[in-house]
């Protein structure tokens, strides 16, 4: 069910298994993904979903795009079909050592610094799952030593046998509540997903200042050994901290300590700037040293990696005024950190599809730092009733060509346009990938 990436994916994967294959989506398929389908003569229907052929299914792989209230979905499952994510399939499927890593923000940065470090150290290893190719796609072409996966809540939610090697979690804050009745509980839950299945032979790397996920582990008391990383705390028997230079915030020093093993960075060395960057690149660190990659050869990884596309994205310099691309912030706090990172008075370009956010938790920071919010959501009220009144300027937009030539005309020298939502991007684009390409496109029309 769904024929996107992970759909098209996981037809391919299964029809090269053996499998008779049937793909239903709602919706109208892709070109691409119709070629891929009809290249494997997979057969497929569009813009339906014919229920009596998808009940008689053994086995249904849902696209995690769907939600699990989904009336056919709720039928399969009555009528005892398992109803499982591509990632539950593609894993069965794989000898590959498997690094997972979710969390609300910074798990893009972080499965990509991963797989550059990985492939620095001349391992072969693959990229994909909720970023460039789907897993089952991956291992349709070939099978690796390593799979680096970036791994979504609504994946989690449909994974029961599949085990991650390495597992990573960076953070847990609310995102996605629409899909989960609005329940933060539930929403955690399915992060924490991510170590379902792990023995005492694996690994769990988290974020040690996360109270949700602290508190949680306390109740859980996961059997993998356990990797935290902090920047608050310096009392970490193992995993990785931060120990803070007082006088030259650049000189502080990253301890990564794996098996009484310590290997020491400063700031200043690593290509990644900002706070949630250090977080990331912890994270990253530790995944690194769990499968034995040498610290000259990591050491080199963190200092060279270029960062990702839609995420803090420097874009251009016009007329002395910065624009940042962080279209990849679809939720409050990613965008907190966006803010948080600004050295210069911000125009903020918002909003977008409300996923149940709680914009209140900005208003410090942007009675702070943000002299104008340019709003581009087709429902602003929620920004508005929040922040508007924490700012000068509040300016609705219908495009994003006019959201930036707003901002631009509201700017001085010195300033920075920041684009970052703090939504999901369906209301007036295909994606966040999309609303960050028209962001660029504008931008450089100036």
């Amino acid at each position: 069910m769904g024929a996107g990436e992970s759909g098209a994916g996981a037809a391919v994967l299964a029809t090269k298994k053996g499998f008779e294959v049937f793909v239903s989506d709602r919706g109208i398929i892709e070109d691409k993904y119709k070629n891929v389908l009809s290249h494997y003569a997979i057969s497929f229907e569009e813009g339906k979903h014919s229920e009596e052929r998808i009940l008689n299914a053994d086995e249904i792989i849902k696209s995690p795009g769907i939600p699990d209230q989904a009336s056919l979905v709720v039928k399969a499952k009555e009528a005892g079909i398992p109803v499982i994510s591509e990632i539950e399939f593609a894993g069965r499927y794989t000898r590959a050592r498997k690094i997972c890593i979710t969390g609300s923000n910074g798990k893009t940065t972080t499965t990509m610094l991963i797989w550059h470090i990985l492939k620095n150290a001349g391992l072969d290893a693959g990229l994909g799952g909720n970023i460039g190719k789907s897993m089952a796609m991956l291992l349709a072409e070939r099978d690796y030593d390593y799979l680096v996966l970036e791994i979504s809540s609504f994946q989690l939610d449909g994974m029961f046998d599949f085990k991650a090697d390495v597992a990573v979690l960076t953070n847990i804050t609310p995102d996605h509540l629409n899909r989960y009745g609005y329940s933060f509980e539930k929403y955690a839950e399915s992060k924490l997903r991510i170590i379902r299945n792990q023995t005492p032979d694996d690994v769990f790397i988290y974020c040690a200042d996360d109270q949700e996920i602290t508190s949680r582990l306390e109740m859980i008391k996961p059997v993998s050994r356990c990797f935290p990383f902090s920047i608050k705390s310096e009392n970490l028997a193992q995993g990785a901290f931060l120990k803070i230079d007082k006088v030259n915030y650049q000189n502080s020093k990253i301890n990564i300590n794996i098996n009484n093993d310590t290997m020491v960075m400063t700031l200043k060395e690593l290509a990644l700037s900002g706070g949630h960057n250090v977080y990331n690149s912890m994270a990253a660190a530790i995944s690194a040293r769990v499968l034995d990659i040498r610290k000259e050869s990591l050491r080199q990884s963190l200092s060279d990696f270029q960062g990702v596309e839609h995420r803090l994205e420097y874009v251009a310099t016009i007329r002395k005024i910065e624009f940042i691309n962080d279209s990849k912030a679809t939720n409050v706090n990613s965008t907190w950190w966006a803010l948080e990172n600004a050295q210069k008075p911000v125009i903020w370009i918002a909003g977008g599809q409300d996923k149940g956010n709680d914009y209140s938790i900005l208003a410090p920071i942007v009675a702070e730092k943000v002299k104008a919010i340019v709003c581009i959501g087709v429902d602003n009220s929620k920004i508005i009733r929040s922040l508007a009144k924490h700012t000068g300027v509040c300016i609705e937009t219908s495009s994003m060509e006019e959201a930036v030539q707003t901002a631009y005309k509201l700017g001085q020298k010195g300033d920075t346009v920041l684009l970052s939502p703090a939504c999901a991007s369906f209301d007036r684009f295909k994606n966040y990938e999309d609303r960050g390409t028209q962001f660029k496109k504008a931008v450089i029309n100036l």
